[in-house]
């Protein structure tokens, strides 16, 4: 799980690498449609979580037939709502960036961007589904497969599209939608060994799934407005504001390097736990959670010790513009804070999604995005003045927040008892 993570970190880096090359407005571009272009694949990255919680379930009971209907269900399912949200994702894109209130010059870059990749959508919906069945299913090797095909396609045709062709920066999102064509179809390849006879279609498991990934789903669709707010809270500063919003694009794709170890442990720590609660091993399930958190924590500590030795070091490879390069070095300094924390709420997180418990999870972080993080960043960089680093300093609060509630929860133990 941690090399996969890593794979997708060296894409999104390698497109804010390219993209400060051209210009700090098609950075901040990018930063500004990567947060939109995911409320069109939030169905797909939602339902991983219910996918990842009953697969993984009734992979561990050893029922095959009922899994082998379930795999087939869910996957085609999947494969036509990627088809419908990719459509509409087309034809209202222009829509969507017409109405954000951010520089005209950065609007004319982030349509025809996102129209790009939501043509990709439906690739991507089948690429994370079988990914979440490959890794239910102990086939984590298979998944390591197609992703690092995923990757290094993405990132050599990143830079032939962009500077070996005539569409420039929208090449940026067109190797993405290739790659994902790619890696979907590898991973049917590997997916029609499981489903192979299965005829039923059991909407139970599919009613299942959904159940418990509507949570996730808001989850996904509160974190990401609130990212997309934060732009327009910075679009908001009295200076510097474009700078800013590049820093951040900077910044975050520099924090996903921390981000890796932490969400990888927490996929991992679903499937441990959904596998050991359909063995019926709860006091296991609890233990290794954990652990596994602890282990978490410890990554991400030393991770981010080096990300803030080598901050500008780092910002300077991402951007040639010197404020641009300062902004994202404080940004850095002070998010860093909250990593160790961050870390152990999202792996405990994982645990609790794998267990089913995903409504809890749901109402602490986006209790903790839009009760602390939002109001706080308008009221302390925008009403009292203290500009960008007020804004990341309520980052930081909403993370401590968040790992206090899900801390408590995990505790309590109610989430063991959850029934498929």
């Amino acid at each position: 799980m941690i090399l996969i993570m890593a794979f997708m970190f060296f894409v999104s880096l390698t497109d804010v690498f390219i993209a400060g090359r051209i210009s700090k407005d098609v950075q901040a571009s990018v930063g500004l449609v990567s947060q939109v272009y995911f409320i069109f694949v939030v169905v797909a990255t939602s339902s991983n979580v219910g996918t990842v919680s009953v697969i993984s379930r009734l992979y561990g009971s050893d029922d095959r037939d009922t899994y082998r209907d379930a795999v087939y269900s869910i996957l085609l399912t999947i494969f036509i709502a990627g088809i419908a949200l990719s459509i509409l994702g087309v034809l209202l894109s222009p829509f969507i960036i017409r109405s954000l209130n951010v520089p005209e010059s950065i609007k004319e870059i982030s349509i025809p961007l996102t129209q790009i990749y939501a043509a990709g959508v439906a690739f991507q919906y089948v690429l994370l589904c079988t990914n979440s069945i490959l890794r239910a299913s102990k086939m984590m090797k298979r998944s390591l497969i197609t992703m690092g095909v995923v990757s290094i396609t993405n990132i050599l045709l990143n830079f032939y599209f962009v500077f070996y062709t005539p569409i420039y920066y929208n090449g940026i999102a067109l190797s993405t939608a290739v790659s994902f064509f790619i890696g979907a179809v590898i991973n049917f390849v590997f997916i029609r060994r499981i489903i192979k006879g299965a005829l039923n279609y059991t909407f139970y498991h599919v009613k299942k799934i959904f159940h418990i990934s509507w949570p996730s789903a808001l989850v996904q669709i509160g974190w990401q407005l609130g990212s997309t707010t934060l732009f327009l809270i910075i679009a908001k500063l009295p200076e510097k504001s474009v700078e800013v919003m590049a820093a951040l694009t900077n910044g975050m794709r520099i924090e996903a390097a921390i981000f890796l170890p932490a969400f990888a442990f927490n996929m991992a720590n679903a499937v441990i736990v959904g596998n050991l609660l359909g063995e019926g091993k709860k006091h296991e399930a609890f233990k290794n959670g954990i652990v596994t958190a602890v282990m978490g924590v410890i990554v991400v500590t030393v991770m981010t010790l080096i990300v803030v030795i080598f901050a500008r070091d780092v910002s300077q490879i991402l951007s040639k513009d010197s404020i641009v390069i300062n902004e994202s070095v404080l940004y850095i300094y002070i998010s860093m804070i909250s990593e160790p924390f961050m870390a152990f709420s999202a792996v405990l997180g994982g645990g609790l999604n794998g267990a089913g418990d995903t409504r809890s999870v749901m109402i602490r972080i986006v209790a903790g995005m839009w009760i602390v993080r939002i109001p706080l960043a308008y009221i302390m960089g925008i009403t009292l003045g203290f500009g960008a680093p007020g804004i990341w300093w309520s980052m930081n609060a909403s993370i401590f927040t968040q790992m206090i509630l899900i801390t408590r929860r995990y505790f309590k133990k109610e989430w063991l008892n959850y029934a498929l």
